[in-house]
Parts: structure tokens; C-alpha cells; sequence
């Protein structure tokens, strides 16, 4: 995974191959299968660099369909379904192998004034007062130098959450965490640059929410865990290598699937972004022998 903030933003930019056709790279990585925040963020920008000028995404809904082979690059062909006055939309689909792994359907929009108001930002410790994410959960089984070789490019800080202890004890929400994220270093002023780092960090620790309640962790060898499928909806502008807290919680769990929500604001109280997973976090029997 990228080790800096310059390996991020190599790996978030892409290849034009063809019209509406791109390549994206992979980076060294010891991960079996390629990182979900990575694919649904090179979707973001494949369909984003076919729309036109003043256009910014405002959602974005993604399937997870095959895991993801990091031994080669991935290509995202962009379908214009819808090109109007105010809105675009692209459907983006990203192939290995001769099929598809991922699909996107991305809606862009110009800006425009209107009715404004938001949800009031939750009383959190501020990130300097919050240890690292491995440091603060160290029963997680996380290897410190692995997180750090893998992640170098983000910084995760843990604001508590309603494990026993955890700070955040709620007896109608089970399933909370709360971490504060940004990208390790300065981006630049691009907008798209700052969705793409978003989507791509939103996916690493959402579908861990979900097992909050039940004494378990997303690292743990006891869960088979995989995004399904992922939401995003941009609210307002915001910088990804500035503070953002994300604020988790997971109305349900059944099925062997677990569904959680976030809410983004950043450190002044804005609400910029709403992020919506569910994925799959079976439970491993490490008795049975294959």
C-alpha cells in the first residue's frame, strides 16, 4: 500500500487508455486481494475525468463483485448514462481478468445555493487528545509494524467506541466507534484529488462497526470479512489531509452481513460527507478442518 502521501496520490491517479477507458496501477502491498477503498476510489476518478468542467460528484453507490487479483492492473471502462444541464451520471465498471470486479454508479452535479442545514457534530476528544488506532486496541491483534507499513499514508486516531469501556456506552446503539482520519501529509487543492483520498480511506475501518457489540474485531482469524457493496454522499467541501472524524455506528447485524453508517464532519462541526456499508463478516468455526 502506499507508504507516503506522494506513493497515495500516484496510485489515486490513472492511465487514459481510450476514450472513457483507463488503467489503474497497483501498489506493493502484502494484502491478498486489492483494497476496496483503492478500487471504488480509481472509479471515482475514471468517471469524474469524463464529465465536464464545474461537475463534482455528490454520491456515489458501489457493488464489490470479485476479489480483486493486486499481481496486475485493473481497468475501469466508463458508461456516459446521463449528461444534463446540472447533473451527470457515469456508470463505471473495473475488469481483471477478462471480468468485471467492481461496479460504480457515480452522480456529479454543479454547484448550486439552496435550503441548508445539518446534524449537530457529536462532543468528541479533539485527535491530539486520541492515541493511534493499534496503540489505543492493542486486543485487536493488529502488528504494529505491518498497520504502519500497509497505512503510512493515512493516520487513524481512536475516539472510543461502546465496547465495554470503550467510552461510548449506548444502550440504544450497540455498534459505535468513532476515529478521527486524515491523509498523512499535505494534497493538493484539487477537489477530485480530496474525494478520491476520501473513498479510498472510508473503506478501511466502516464494516468493523458492526462487530463492536459482539467482542470481536475486523483483524480477528474468527471473521471472514469483505465489503458488499458501499455508499458515499458528498454534503459540502472538504480537505482529506485535514481531520475528519467518523463517526460510526451499526443498526444491524444478521445473515452473516453487517451494515454500518458514518457520518463525516470535520473539526470546525461541518457534516461533509454520509457513508453507508454493508459487508459480509462471517463467523470462522476454528475447529472445523478443510
Amino acid at each position: 500500500m502506499p507508504h507516503d502521501v506522494g506513493e497515495l496520490v500516484e496510485l489515486l491517479d490513472l492511465e487514459p487508455i481510450e476514450d472513457n477507458l483507463f488503467r489503474g496501477r497497483q501498489p506493493d502491498t502484502m494484502m491478498q486481494r486489492v483494497f476496496g477503498g483503492q478500487v471504488a476510489a480509481h472509479a471515482l476518478v475514471a468517471g469524474a475525468r469524463t464529465v465536464g468542467q464545474g461537475f463534482t460528484a455528490h454520491s456515489l453507490h458501489a457493488y464489490f463483485l470479485h476479489p480483486g487479483d493486486t499481481s496486475v492492473p485493473i481497468v475501469y471502462d466508463v458508461d456516459d448514462v446521463r449528461d444534463g444541464r446540472s447533473f451527470a451520471t457515469r456508470l463505471v465498471r473495473a475488469r481483471q481478468h477478462g471480468r468485471p470486479i467492481f461496479g460504480l454508479t457515480a452522480s456529479f452535479q454543479k454547484h448550486e445555493g439552496g435550503f441548508d442545514h445539518q446534524d449537530a457534530m457529536p462532543d468528541v476528544p479533539p485527535p491530539d487528545q486520541c492515541r493511534s488506532l493499534v496503540d489505543a486496541t492493542p486486543e485487536s491483534g493488529r502488528d504494529h509494524e505491518e498497520w504502519e507499513r500497509e497505512w503510512a499514508a493515512l493516520e487513524v486516531r481512536f475516539a472510543g467506541d461502546s465496547r465495554p469501556g470503550g467510552g461510548l456506552e449506548d444502550l440504544e446503539r450497540p455498534a459505535r466507534q468513532r476515529l478521527w482520519i486524515r491523509v498523512n501529509g499535505r494534497l493538493a487543492d484539487e477537489p477530485l484529488l480530496h474525494q478520491a483520498a476520501f473513498t479510498y480511506a472510508s473503506d478501511m475501518t466502516l464494516l468493523g462497526a458492526s462487530l463492536v457489540p459482539h467482542g470481536v474485531f475486523i483483524s480477528s482469524p474468527l471473521v471472514q470479512a469483505a465489503s458488499l457493496d458501499h455508499s458515499i454522499w458528498f454534503h459540502r467541501p472538504f480537505r482529506a489531509d485535514e481531520w475528519w472524524l467518523y463517526d460510526q455506528v451499526s443498526p444491524s447485524a444478521s445473515g452473516a452481513r453487517g451494515l454500518s453508517m458514518a457520518r463525516v464532519f470535520t473539526e470546525d462541526g461541518r457534516l461533509v460527507a454520509s457513508v453507508a456499508q454493508e459487508g459480509l463478516i462471517r463467523q470462522v468455526d476454528p475447529t472445523r478442518t478443510r
